[in-house]
């Protein structure tokens, strides 16, 4: 087994299909064991991203590492390291779910003993034993996303890339499968996730790569994005008329509103400068009835890097 220093790293990555220009030279590092989001909106890239590194489709130019293999020299050794689950589930509907889960195990080519105990073992954690002999025409979405999921497990994969994986599914059944990922990801699995739910990003993802018209404009954590945009502060509420004047001398740049009793102090989120704010505050002694911090969430970070309205958030290629 190769030594590997990240679960995927790519540099240089570029994709053209005739003049259009799709992937302009990116640089992507995920370390091993987390969950890395890629965002963007229609055109950006993000699903074309997905195929190169899944090595559906070839790139132009860039240098690729999989699990430690090297993508150009061996495919087949990152084709058998990673999983991929797409927008739509991959499953065959005449077939029962078990059916599935061994069509996949035979694909992959498991001797009879680890085809079944693969598949009983999967189809116990992604609760479908009791719909494991039914067809799968009759599963719910969120069963279907829950098999695919688990046909994409049979190879005991290191990296899955999940692309748009909780499209269509109802609000339980999304965060059911957020519960999956995490559970995979405390298992030392790596995700590569593209998502067109920001708050999905946001509850998942340890990084977050923003793409924009075939280049990253953004990398970091949620809450590191959302210090770059302005708009963060801090309100604080008084429970008298002198407290509110007092709060008002003493800081600077500050909102009043006279009728709610309270002033908005503009801030970055970050813990230094909320310690600042309250030590200027008890250094006047000034009596604050109620303190809550307001920052930017991942739909304004979006907006501000892409330009792109919430309405426009829709799978790229």
């Amino acid at each position: 087994m190769p030594i590997q220093s990240a679960a995927i790293t790519a540099t240089g990555l570029r994709k053209s299909y005739g003049e259009k220009l799709v992937l302009d030279g990116i640089d992507l590092t995920v370390p091993a064991g987390t969950i890395f989001a890629l965002l963007g909106p229609n055109g950006a890239g993000k699903t074309t991203t997905v195929q190169i590194l899944s090595t559906l489709i070839g790139a132009d130019a860039g240098d690729i590492r999989i699990a430690g293999y090297d993508l150009a020299r061996d495919p087949d050794g990152v084709r058998n390291a990673i999983g991929v689950t797409g927008q739509f589930s991959a499953v065959d509907n005449l077939l029962t779910g078990e059916e599935n889960m061994v069509l996949m195990a035979n694909l992959r080519h498991l001797d009879r003993a680890t085809r079944r105990r693969r598949t009983a073992a999967l189809l116990e954690q992604f609760d479908l034993v009791e719909a494991a002999r039914k067809p799968v025409s009759t599963y719910s979405g969120g069963m279907r996303r829950r098999l695919d999921l688990a046909m994409t497990l049979v190879g005991d994969p290191s990296v899955i890339f999940l692309d748009e994986p909780t499209t269509g599914l109802d609000p339980r059944s999304r965060r059911t499968m957020w519960q999956i990922i995490r559970e995979l990801v405390r298992g030392g699995v790596t995700i590569f996730l593209t998502t067109q739910y920001l708050e999905e990003a946001d509850q998942l993802a340890d990084r977050i790569a923003v793409l924009d018209q075939g280049r990253l404009v953004a990398e970091g954590t949620a809450d590191q994005l959302k210090r770059r945009i302005p708009g963060g502060h801090v309100r604080l509420r008084f429970s008298d008329t002198a407290g509110l004047d007092l709060a008002t001398r003493i800081l600077t740049h500050v909102s009043r509103d006279d009728d709610a009793l309270s002033l908005h102090v503009p801030h970055d989120g970050s813990v230094r400068s909320l310690r600042a704010l309250l030590g200027r505050l008890d250094d006047a002694a000034v009596e604050v009835d109620e303190l809550s911090v307001h920052t930017p969430d991942l739909d304004d970070v979006f907006l501000a890097l892409t330009g792109q309205p919430d309405k426009e958030r829709v799978s790229a290629r």
